[in-house]
């Protein structure tokens, strides 16, 4: 049987494969796969029909349900336009922090969870644990849905899932949803001196973002429901943070694109603010479509989180306030696959080292002292599942 790495060793494997969103993972599933198998540990997949990605998860202990899910993503963000000191797919200890790539968020809380699923197979434990690795997540949590749905028919069900986002090991227990719209828009080009004959897609699509502010200044406005007010901020909101288009200054652009997002709170309708926002888009492409027929607004939606809503003495984050003895409520405003877990029937919490500030981050770390409180906080969570 080969040689234990210590969770230091796993994340500086982890963070060597370069596993941008825009690139394959399968080098790093690879290993992990191999590396748990030469642990007696059986993996499986969940591969991508359309690129070259996959999805890894295992189960060790008895074959019942009830699983404690450690998850996490193996993804991470490009580096490209960021100055970094140093290699950012080598990981460097400096001034008790871990620099790399993912070594916040997070491949540390990857290395924690693999370290503690062998510790677990080779100690023997009453009650089984699970990884789960995903794959897309930093572009809308795309790949867990379909990995979460492999999981059901070959493994027994587990009932509590602990997501390692970074979250300085407290006890997280609500996240926003999210949804994102890519919008395209189809003006009719004209000379400037003429617009009143033409359709500018730009100065349409800035009626759409003007809907997005007014919409968030409403929000804001209101008074916040008891799950709302826990966020920050605590509304739902709607976000554009890229716009393109046009061809010249003289011309009425003929085309305009942007991602419309929003945050929503849990609890709150999410199809509402679809229904709402394309409802705007028909009535704005029927006034251009009133100047010229060719003009349209073509709407595709690119992600659909879900939000991860507190539970009433749920299990997972019971369970992760025993182990931390975090007593304070926590909620964060990004989406994480937690809600999707939690959409599938498990109860969910977010747990993992790090601080989130220094997510997607040049010279991205984590610290050691954080990095160190993960791999307690594991030592503990085998140490209960023995009992």
């Amino acid at each position: 049987m080969a040689d234990k790495l210590t969770p230091f060793e796993i994340m500086r494997q982890l963070v060597s494969f370069p596993t941008v969103s825009s690139d394959s993972n399968l080098p790093l599933v690879d290993w992990v796969e191999g590396y748990l198998s030469a642990h007696g540990i059986t993996s499986h997949r969940y591969t991508d029909p359309d690129q070259p990605k996959a999805a890894l998860f295992a189960h060790v202990g008895p074959q019942i349900e009830g699983a404690v899910v450690l998850s996490g993503h193996t993804d991470v963000v490009p580096i490209e336009g960021q100055d970094w000191d140093r290699d950012p797919f080598t990981v460097v200890e400096l001034d008790g922090k871990y620099y790399g790539r993912g070594t916040c968020d997070m491949k540390g809380f990857d290395a924690l969870a693999i370290w503690a699923l062998v510790e677990a197979h080779s100690r023997g434990v009453s009650r089984p644990l699970q990884l789960a690795l995903s794959f897309d997540e930093e572009i809308g949590c795309t790949g867990a849905p379909p990995m979460i749905e492999a999981m059901q028919p070959l493994l027994p069900k587990g009932s509590a899932v602990i997501v390692g986002e970074p979250s300085m090991m407290q006890a997280v227990a609500g996240h926003k949803g999210g949804q994102g719209y890519r919008t395209q828009i189809t003006g009719f080009e004209v000379h400037s001196s003429l617009m009143h004959t033409g359709v500018s897609a730009i100065m349409q699509g800035a009626r759409l973002i003007d809907w997005a502010n007014l919409r968030n200044a409403e929000n804001m406005a209101k008074q916040p429901g008891d799950i709302a007010a826990m966020f920050d901020p605590p509304f739902t909101t709607c976000h554009v943070g890229m716009i393109e288009g046009g061809t010249a200054h003289n011309i009425t652009a003929k085309d305009c694109h942007f991602m419309m997002d929003f945050r929503v709170v849990p609890g709150e309708d999410a199809a509402s603010w679809r229904d709402a926002y394309l409802a705007e888009v028909r009535r704005v492409e029927t006034e251009m479509q009133a100047v010229h027929p060719d003009a349209k607004i073509e709407i595709s939606k690119v992600f659909d989180v879900p939000g991860l809503v507190p539970e009433s003495d749920g299990e997972a984050e019971t369970l992760v306030r025993s182990l931390t003895g975090d007593n304070g409520s926590h909620v964060v405003s990004y989406g994480t696959e937690a809600g999707q877990f939690q959409h599938a029937g498990y109860s969910a919490v977010i747990c993992g080292p790090g601080d989130i500030t220094q997510a997607h981050q040049p010279n991205e770390y984590v610290t050691v002292a954080q990095f160190n409180a993960g791999h307690d906080f594991m030592q503990k969570l085998v140490q209960r599942l023995m009992a």
